[in-house]
């Protein structure tokens, strides 16, 4: 069954509270899902110690073929 928008921000708010966070559904199929997350957290870090940090509060999410989360683009940075 396909994630919805609502389900994974949840997630990633679960690590990231004061993330500002948009989630848009790139298909509109439910499985082709792109993330903006802007975090504080992220300041000093390169892109992809930032990426793994949001895919580390997917929990799995997109882990093996029954994974509920097929495709997610992220894009993240600090605020500026």
């Amino acid at each position: 069954m396909p994630m919805v928008a609502e389900d994974i921000e949840a997630l990633i708010r679960a690590e990231f509270p004061d993330a500002q966070i948009t989630i848009t559904d790139m298909a509109g199929d439910g499985n082709h899902w792109a993330a903006e997350v802007i975090d504080e957290s992220f300041r000093g870090k390169n892109r992809v110690q930032q990426q793994r940090m949001v895919f580390a509060a997917l929990k799995g999410a997109m882990d093996g073929s029954n994974a509920p989360l097929h495709a997610l683009a992220l894009t993240t940075k600090a605020p500026e």
